[in-house]
């Protein structure tokens, strides 16, 4: 492991007022969406349809989200190799783990982006944390939607000409702005042109993060990309493991046409993307021949099946900062001598 490294905030400290409005605007759209679902559906028919679950196949789904966490930190890994850095294996498994749990039980599914950048800069320098964490985001995102334009000439015939149009639009100019955010110069440019007051706060913070994004280069993010794509399959596969404990009989190659524009719902404000992704899902999936209701119950039962595999980061972030404790307890003498 490399040695602690003390740096500065990679902020300033948030405003709480600007921090409560946004915690409120996520529960907001969260409520709101659940009501549009109450209001234009069947809730007996969508918790009948959830009430017929298969459990063996829900803990298949769980152990490959799992899974997934140890894949997505070998991600983070190559990229902290990418800009010349370096943080023990398992100690990103922990990082995602924990993650992971903030994600679920935030108002957002950023929250857990933050909590790694943290924690991962007691490790590494703030910059390199938080730079590598939004490479890492970022690369996962590039590839959904390479896969996604990779499968749509090869959609079903059922599937919406539409709903194909605006699936292409919507990962195109996700992909270039992708290329553009991790290239470095954009973000160079952009810094630059910040007050210098701004751009002075945490010891040129913004100067020293636009840096390490640039020195990341494009081969190591072909390496993130190949890696998201096997991970972005287990994501899909998650997916259509629960489509079958409900017994939908949906392909795979739809899910892998309609699973980037969930993802892409987490971005939303909202609680993990909760009545967001409820009331897009019998569009996306009208082409399918399953009911609206069916379609919704597939989207709550993968909400809840992503916080019960997150739970697992919550003893993990316990016993760290169980440990963290201990260590301040015992250097506290060494201080005082």
């Amino acid at each position: 492991m490399s040695p602690a490294v003390t740096s500065p905030d990679p902020q300033p400290p948030a405003n709480p007022t600007r921090r409560r409005l946004m915690s409120l605007l996520k529960v907001g759209v969260t409520v709101l969406g659940l009501g549009l679902v109450w209001r234009n559906l069947d809730v007996a028919a969508i918790l009948e349809v959830i009430g017929q679950v298969q459990v063996g196949w829900m803990a298949a789904g769980a152990a490959l989200m799992i899974l997934s966490l140890i894949v997505r930190a070998y991600r983070w890994h190559l990229i902290l190799h990418g800009v010349g850095s370096a943080i023990r294996f398992g100690r990103l498994v922990e990082l995602y783990l924990i993650g992971s749990f903030f994600n679920a039980f935030l108002p957002s599914g950023l929250g857990g982006d933050v909590v790694r950048a943290a924690e991962a800069a007691q490790d590494v320098e703030a910059e390199i944390a938080v730079s590598t964490v939004f490479i890492d985001r970022l690369s996962g995102l590039m590839a959904l939607f390479i896969m996604a334009l990779a499968v749509l000439p090869f959609r079903p015939a059922e599937f919406p000409s539409r709903l194909a149009l605006s699936i292409g639009v919507l990962c195109g100019v996700g992909l270039v702005a992708g290329v553009i955010l991790i290239d470095g110069r954009f973000v160079h440019a952009a810094v630059r042109l910040l007050p210098p007051r701004v751009r002075a706060l945490g010891d040129n913070f913004l100067d020293r993060l636009a840096a390490a994004i640039g020195r990341c280069g494009w081969r190591t993010l072909a390496g993130a990309l190949l890696v998201s794509v096997l991970f972005n399959l287990m994501q899909v596969a998650w997916w259509a493991i629960t489509g079958r404990a409900l017994g939908l009989n949906i392909s795979f190659g739809y899910y892998l046409l309609v699973v980037p524009v969930m993802a892409i719902a987490l971005l939303v404000p909202s609680i993990g993307g909760l009545g967001v992704r409820e009331n897009v899902a019998p569009l996306l999936f009208s082409g399918t021949g399953i009911s609206a209701e069916q379609a919704v119950a597939l989207t709550l039962l993968v909400f809840g099946l992503e916080r019960v595999a997150s739970l697992l980061g919550a003893p993990v972030y316990l016993l760290g900062s169980f440990r963290r404790g201990q260590r301040r307890e015992a250097d506290e003498p060494l201080h005082h001598a």
